[in-house]
């Protein structure tokens, strides 16, 4: 017989009543790159949930991860039907739960979002079907045999919790003083604030929009709608990469029914007053933020960087709110904008390594991230290393794929730690992890996905190239010539890319054979740019290396930047490990504090 069913309560997110299969992982899940936005298949070829769709079903993970357009992809879901029908949640997530709201707001359209703790989300394991209505969660083994209507109302769209600290400006912005858009966007920024528990809003000097990037109609019907309520921002605004070349998706070969409303998203943007910067490394910008600065950034390796290595203060804001504080100019005060919530809160211990090369930091943040979940870790051992400001670029676009937390510390290294104790709470110990070289090797097998030697494409600037990445690659590949049955292309930004142009870089690698990419990233790019016959990429990303066989359908070598020239040129991968990453190299003696 049937055993009894199981009862557990949580705290309602999102409001509302839903029942489905139950489909359960106790990994996190980003919605970008992890799940198709126009079928709901999880795509995220490193999870469990792989080849699950999410459609009608009960979808309990511990919290998403990764991208910030995980909000975007879940609207999406909302608007064309293939969402789940209720999200249960070990820990809050701010992203996820952001695009429910937004759907809401903008599509009168909803799902649940239940947050019931990790150790209740423990015993979601073997369940086959699930309930969830309000603040209740029922759990069945097989589906009931008799008819169901939960009682919890899926269209609450209220403004939340308005008895925050309110100034002058926030009232009258509610009120809808300042216009549709703006009164809009407060709500939502009340909602959110609501949700995490802030007490106060905070004002804040500039903000990048990950929202322009295109993830299916209703991405493009949310900002049109902004821009008829007359939406105009209130601070310095930039814009993340977009999904196509702006200037020349036809050019290369883009089918129109992307490359048009892509397009037009980053014009809708660009109308409410944000400068056309289409750009996912913001940083690399005269107009990075500096120390100490409150800002709003969306794309999670931007955050991870502006926290972590810029000493700047922001969340990882998910899509649509980081747009809705730019049009009001108010954030909650909470989270990495406080400096008590900047602390470590995991220590990892490094074994003792060899000589570096640049592909160690991306695999070493793709590692931590894993391991620090939505924890902010403190990494011991890499001072004497002295990573240089792209090997933190990588390692926190890596970070940031495999973690929810917005900051990670380096001792000695990244500005808050270069004293390590400044960065540990006296009053709460630290987990402890120690990486073993075993433990770096399955990693780099992950990142690895690829069978054979071949190499097709060789896909750099994820996130964009950096001035002085154009000057290392310039060098590696002077006097040489890509191999004619290989793409060598590079995403950048378009100042970045003229900054090399006028330091010679892009003559000698045009002369090497390389197409240049700008406005867009390796992330939304697929074929003609990834040609048609093309089986094998090469990558020293460890951001993309993780996503491009969901996304691009094809299994990746992960490696330096120097063998993926020698891959360009070969068309063959070697294979060989690298020297830091030999079995003989030391394991023990861990670095300490």
């Amino acid at each position: 017989m049937p055993g009894k069913p199981t009862s557990l309560t949580g705290r309602s997110l999102v409001a509302g009543a839903a029942q489905g299969a139950l489909l359960f992982a106790d990994v996190g899940l980003s919605f970008w790159g992890g799940v198709n936005s126009a079928s709901g298949e999880v795509i995220d070829r490193h999870h469990p949930l792989s080849g699950a769709h999410l459609a009608g079903r009960v979808l309990a993970i511990p919290s998403g991860r990764g991208s910030c357009t995980g909000s975007s992809v879940m609207m999406e879901l909302i608007s064309n039907g293939h969402a789940p029908a209720a999200l249960v949640l070990a820990e809050p997530d701010e992203i996820l739960t952001l695009g429910v709201l937004v759907a809401q707001t903008i599509f009168q359209r909803s799902l649940p979002v239940l947050c019931i703790g990790r150790e209740a989300f423990a015993a979601l394991r073997g369940h086959a079907f699930a309930r969830v209505d309000g603040t209740a969660l029922t759990l069945y083994e097989q589906l009931p045999a008799e008819p169901w209507q939960g009682s919890a109302p899926l269209t609450d769209t209220t403004p939340g919790d308005t008895a925050l600290a309110l100034t002058s400006l926030d009232r009258s912005l509610l009120a809808g003083e300042h216009g549709k858009a703006a009164q809009v966007a407060m709500q939502i920024v009340l909602r959110m604030a609501a949700l995490q528990g802030a007490t106060a809003l905070l004002d804040i000097t500039q903000a990048h929009i990950d929202g322009c990037i295109y993830t299916g109609p209703a991405s493009l019907r949310f900002a049109e709608q902004l821009v008829q309520w007359g939406a105009k921002v209130r601070v310095p605004t930039t814009l993340n990469s977009i999904s196509v070349d702006q200037r020349r998706w036809r050019e290369l070969g883009i089918d129109p029914a992307l490359g048009v409303p892509a397009s037009a998203l980053g014009d809708a943007y660009m109308a409410m007053g944000a400068s056309l910067s289409f750009t996912c490394a913001p940083y690399l910008l005269d107009s990075a933020p500096k120390a100490g600065e409150q800002i709003v950034w969306a794309e999670s390796n931007a955050v991870v960087y502006a926290n972590s290595v810029l000493g700047a203060r922001t969340l990882k804001y998910p899509d649509y709110l980081d747009i809705c504080i730019a049009l009001t100019g108010r954030a909650p005060l909470i989270g990495c904008h406080l400096e008590a919530r900047r602390k470590a809160q995991l220590l990892i211990e490094l074994p003792q390594l060899g000589t570096l090369d640049d592909a160690f930091y991306p695999l070493l943040g793709y590692h931590v991230g894993a391991l620090a979940g939505s924890r902010i870790p403190l990494v011991l051992g890499l001072a004497a290393a002295q990573p240089s400001l792209d090997d933190l670029k990588a390692f926190g676009a890596a970070f940031a794929t495999t973690s929810a937390a917005p900051l990670f510390h380096i001792a000695g290294v990244t500005p808050e730690a270069l004293d390590p104790a400044a960065v540990l709470d006296a009053d709460h110990p630290l987990a402890v992890e120690r990486i073993a070289l075993k433990d770096l090797l399955l990693s780099w097998r992950e990142l690895n996905s690829a069978r054979d030697s071949q190499v097709d494409v060789v896909s750099l600037g994820n996130p964009h190239f950096s001035l002085s990445e154009f000057a290392a690659l310039a060098r590696l590949c002077s006097g040489r010539r890509c191999h004619p049955d290989v793409v060598l292309a590079i995403t950048c930004g378009r100042a970045v890319l003229e900054q090399a142009r006028a330091a010679g870089h892009i003559a000698v690698l045009e002369g090497f054979g390389v197409t240049l990419v700008t406005d867009t990233c390796w992330c939304m790019l697929g074929e003609p740019v990834i040609p048609p016959a093309a089986r094998t990429l090469m990558t020293n990303s460890g951001k993309y290396a993780h996503y491009a066989p969901g996304l691009a359908g094809r299994t990746v070598h992960f490696a330096s930047l120097g063998e993926c020239v020698d891959a360009a040129c070969t068309a063959r991968a070697s294979g060989h490990l690298p020297a830091w990453l030999q079995p003989a190299a030391p394991l023990e003696s861990p670095a300490h504090v």
